[in-house]
């Protein structure tokens, strides 16, 4: 099994790059190969609303680090996409990488899009500051909808909450939890 992982924020060692890698961990010791992508680490600009990727079957005519992504995602099983909460919604970071899978995901127009294809598994990771894990539901369940009319399998809406007292990385029973998301996701048929 091939999985990816994609971390959706500027701070390339924090909460959700440590959320994301142990989900990737816990499906790594599951035998599954795995890959994580930082948005720190990429060049990707926003979608520009063009359409030119509908128009032909040539996909985004944005050349920048997306295109990395695009490749990953063809030969993907399962993604692990990690999403801080910044002002009750994604991060700006989430917002234009899921912008850029219009080029890719959307079934009424796209010409990559194949009918009966199986579906990818996906894990919609959210991770916010606020120990409240309903005070964002109403976004978080449009945004699992979301992905699911993309054609995704969400199998998991893992929200992280609590992180202004103290980091996920510094919480043991949090690591236990992440990779044995990674580790169903691995064994989920």
């Amino acid at each position: 099994m091939n999985i990816i992982g994609i971390i959706a924020s500027q701070r390339k060692e924090g909460n959700t790059a440590f959320i994301v890698n142990e989900i990737l961990e816990g499906a790594k010791e599951q035998g599954a190969e795995v890959k994580a992508f930082s948005f720190n680490d990429l060049d990707i600009k926003p979608c520009r609303g063009c359409w030119a990727c509908h128009k032909s079957d040539k996909g985004c005519v944005i050349k920048d680090d997306m295109q990395q992504i695009y490749d990953a995602l063809e030969h993907a099983d399962a993604i692990v996409l990690g999403l801080p909460i910044y002002m009750g919604q994604m991060s700006a970071q989430g917002k234009i990488i899921t912008d850029r899978l219009f080029a890719r995901f959307s079934p009424r127009f796209s010409p990559f899009f194949k009918e009966n294809a199986v579906k990818q598994k996906l894990i919609l990771s959210f991770n916010q500051g606020n120990p409240d894990a309903d005070l964002f539901k109403v976004y978080t369940d449009y945004t699992k909808n979301m992905f699911e009319v993309l054609e995704f399998d969400v199998t998991e809406v893992p929200i992280v909450t609590d992180l202004r007292s103290e980091p996920a990385c510094e919480r043991e029973d949090l690591r236990t939890s992440l990779m044995d998301f990674g580790s169903a996701l691995v064994s989920v048929k």
